[in-house]
């Protein structure tokens, strides 16, 4: 019988995660230890963990084999040196959250290529004005969309944009997808596509090699009239050198969902800068169904771990992804 333990912290979703598990598959052992304390004695025997394995529970843990992380995109600190370097095998709910947040995307997309920021702020000031938008109409059949990331959301999001008639150029260093629409290049190529670009799209998780990966040099690289959104991770973009960017019309402006610092101060230049639209990191904040989806990969790959299958959604250690 094997044993899983579901890390605290515990809340209400992981308790009925474990009551629901232990209901469904007789044959696990299932522990939601409430303590730190509680978590290192359960873990002695375990052979799977839901959560957070700090390395004082990593070193102890006699049996441990598979980890599921509860987040595609886990705190900075989940991956630290003695777990990247173990021999377990983890995995994470990547791909959950596709529709969710491609259709956030898509209402930034929509918005910046036909001016909105502008004529809203018009509104805001009860004045009628056709000539209100001072950037460029982007048609979007024909426009290129380089997005930067083509796993469970940016291959969603790829295919909207085919259907929009775009071009897509993705960025992925292990594409998962048959996108027949997509051009694929590597991450190492960026730099030579970002020209190209008239809407640069990230998703991609924060890691060492994706951390302050738009910085003030790759902006330059980009065309005046090209916009950047970031859905993925704040920590990938130095969000001072957006602002400024944007304020010297190095590219045109920006759809924010994620920041380098949550809450974004109050008084950083990003709050006042026209043809910008932001959201404060709640692209899937009220999606009914994201809970189930997560359930569902977990007692999926506890069914596959039982039965000597393999699992899936498994993370790329080195990449934390």
């Amino acid at each position: 019988m094997p044993k899983l333990v579901f890390m605290p912290p515990q809340d209400d979703l992981r308790r009925g995660f474990a009551a629901r598990l232990a209901d469904t598959l007789a044959d696990y052992d299932v522990a939601a230890p409430e303590t730190d304390d509680e978590a290192l004695e359960a873990i002695r025997d375990a052979d799977a963990a839901f959560g957070w394995v700090p390395p004082a529970a990593l070193a102890v843990a006699e049996k441990l084999q598979w980890l599921h992380n509860p987040d595609a995109g886990p705190f900075f600190g989940y991956y630290y040196k003695e777990l990247t370097e173990s021999s377990l095998t983890i995995t994470n709910p990547r791909g959950i959250y596709f529709d969710h947040i491609s259709h956030h995307i898509l209402m930034f997309l929509l918005a910046l290529a036909r001016g909105l920021p502008w004529y809203m702020d018009a509104q805001r000031r009860r004045v009628w004005d056709k000539d209100a938008r001072k950037s460029p109409y982007i048609d979007l059949a024909g426009a290129t969309a380089l997005v930067n990331g083509v796993g469970g959301i940016g291959h969603e999001t790829a295919r909207i944009c085919g259907m929009l008639g775009m071009n897509v150029i993705g960025i992925e260093p292990r594409p998962e997808y048959e996108l027949p629409y997509v051009e694929f290049h590597t991450p190492d190529e960026i730099d030579a596509l970002l020209p190209r670009a008239d809407f640069l799209i990230t998703t991609v998780p924060h890691t060492p090699e994706t951390e302050g990966m738009f910085d003030a040099r790759r902006f330059a690289l980009m065309k005046p009239s090209a916009y950047f959104i970031n859905i993925g991770r704040g920590m990938v973009c130095k969000i001072d050198d957006l602002a400024d960017a944007i304020e010297n019309g190095v590219i045109a402006g920006a759809g924010l969902d994620v920041f380098e610092q949550e809450p974004l101060p109050s008084d950083h230049k990003l709050w006042g800068l026209p043809n910008v639209l932001m959201t404060p990191h709640v692209a899937v904040k009220d999606a009914g169904n994201i809970d189930e989806r997560r359930f569902e990969i977990l007692i999926g790959n506890a069914r596959a771990f039982a039965a000597g299958e393999e699992l899936h959604n498994v993370v790329d250690k080195s990449r934390w992804y």
